[in-house]
């Protein structure tokens, strides 16, 4: 599918998301590789055979705490 000199790499590569884009829509929230995966903005992918690669979230997030704010609301903390 890619014509690029050097190729991007294939679907299948770990890599995969450094190929080129062919297609984007930031209004909806995703970018067309030329090698075929659809990216998602929250880091989920399409491959072309149609496998879903679910997104890839930051370790920290998962360890937010919430604590209470000196007005009396909640606040991260």
């Amino acid at each position: 599918m890619c014509a690029h000199n050097p190729p991007c790499p294939t679907a299948m590569a770990p890599d995969r998301e450094a190929a080129r884009p062919v297609a984007h829509r930031p209004e909806q929230g995703w970018s067309l590789l030329c090698n075929g995966v659809l990216v998602f903005e929250d880091t989920g992918e399409l491959l072309p055979d149609g496998r879903i690669v679910a997104p890839q979230w930051p370790l920290a997030l998962g360890r937010l705490r919430w604590g209470t704010s000196a007005r009396g609301g909640r606040s991260r903390s």
